[in-house]
């Protein structure tokens, strides 16, 4: 790990005073490579930078009603990598879950396609296509990636705000699907049953499939194969 700075309380007042001030600048030269040695060591596979913005983010809106008592709140590089560490941890838990919708979506693409009657040839290639929302990850492009990773992101985001769905759908759909709950806490929680809640959700992971085939076919407009 990168050296631990020598912790100026002159730095922190200025900080605490004005969330604008130019000090800000002398803050992230002396304390970013601690915190980008702190990630790699701790967590390689967060992004770096979105970490280390999201701390002083954090910082910035914190740093007023710190107080630097080492002798009772501990020291300073203590409780800034205390923030760096949360914003690690949610980062990993928000791929995580990222991947276990994508997960979900294509088992039911699997599922759904084993119930549909045989295909005809002209229509083999469509269905193919289709397919490739889920393809591994180490099998895409860079680029086709993070492409369908946006897509399956704002067909989430819409779903989860689409009004016309019942509340208590969309409610369940976000504990079981999004927060990782297990489907009978979730039930028991609302006064509805297993089986209700796993239809909710079906019905729920077929919705967030079309959404993601409506932005596939209007952003497909304007992209090059």
């Amino acid at each position: 790990m990168a050296k631990i700075p020598t912790t100026s309380t002159t730095l922190l007042r200025d900080l605490a005073r004005d969330s604008q001030h130019a000090r800000w600048g002398e803050f992230v030269a002396r304390y970013r490579p601690m915190m980008e040695a702190y990630l790699r060591e701790r967590f390689p596979h967060v992004d770096v930078d979105d970490a280390v913005q999201e701390t002083l983010i954090a910082l910035i809106k914190s740093m007023p009603v710190y107080r630097y008592v080492p002798e009772e709140t501990g020291h300073f590089h203590s409780y800034l990598t205390g923030i760096l560490r949360h914003k690690a941890l949610r980062q990993v838990r928000s791929d995580r879950q990222r991947a276990k919708i994508a997960e979900m979506f294509c088992n039911g693409e699997s599922t759904l396609g084993r119930a549909r009657s045989p295909v005809s040839p002209e229509r083999s290639e469509p269905r193919k296509r289709s397919l490739e929302v889920c393809a591994p990850h180490n099998e895409m492009p860079g680029d086709e990636q993070s492409w369908r990773e946006a897509l399956m992101e704002i067909a989430l985001q819409q779903l989860l705000a689409d009004e016309s769905v019942h509340a208590r759908t969309r409610e369940v759909f976000r504990r079981v699907a999004v927060n990782g709950e297990k489907p009978e806490d979730v039930g028991s929680s609302l006064g509805i049953t297993r089986n209700a809640v796993d239809q909710m959700k079906s019905r729920m992971t077929l919705r967030l499939k079309e959404l993601v085939r409506a932005l596939e076919k209007a952003d497909g407009n304007g992209r090059k194969e």
